[in-house]
């Protein structure tokens, strides 16, 4: 059985890669997640590509990779449809949200597109806008940009999640 540290690499470069070549940050932090620890299934996957870029490629809203990452754990602690329903105030989900987030935040500066943009490339960049992608893949985007920020979310997030499981499983 491989080792926490293993499974964090992994998951690390899995989301880093498919940011490489396939992109969609929340998509790549979902992919690595479901192959390694095997969380999410493919509507949840399929629900979260129009969060790329900043929501809708927007660099306006939150990080795709930080939203993956928070998607992730919302699956495994999050409360259901007929928990919401019923009028349930299920809140562990913001307990290990909020450290995805805090991390992400320390690291990043902000939860933003734009603001993770700024500082990695030093400014931000309309990804709608032919020129400004194209300059956007000029500075790095997807060769250890972008794609570092999805393989950290993924990796804090993975790290997350298991540390939780390992806790439930000794007090359990």
């Amino acid at each position: 059985m491989p080792s926490q540290k293993d499974i964090l690499e992994d998951v690390y470069h899995r989301a880093f890669q498919y940011e490489a070549s396939l992109g969609s940050c929340p998509q790549c932090v979902l992919a690595a997640l479901k192959e390694t620890l095997n969380i999410g299934d493919d509507t949840v996957f399929k629900a979260s590509q129009g969060l790329s870029g900043g929501t809708a490629l927007s660099s306006k809203g939150t990080c795709g990779a930080l939203a993956g990452g928070m998607i992730a754990i919302s699956s495994l602690v999050g409360r259901t449809y007929q928990e919401f329903t019923e009028g349930q105030k299920k809140r562990l989900v913001f307990k290990y949200t909020r450290q995805l987030y805090d991390r992400f935040v320390g690291e990043y500066g902000s939860p933003l597109c734009c603001g993770v943009q700024e500082k990695i490339f030093g400014r931000s960049y309309d990804l709608l806008d032919k020129q400004e992608y194209a300059a956007f893949e000029k500075a790095g985007a997807h060769v250890d940009k972008c794609t570092s920020v999805s393989g950290n979310a993924a990796k804090w997030t993975a790290e997350i999640i298991l540390n939780e499981l390992q806790r439930e499983k000794r007090d359990g």
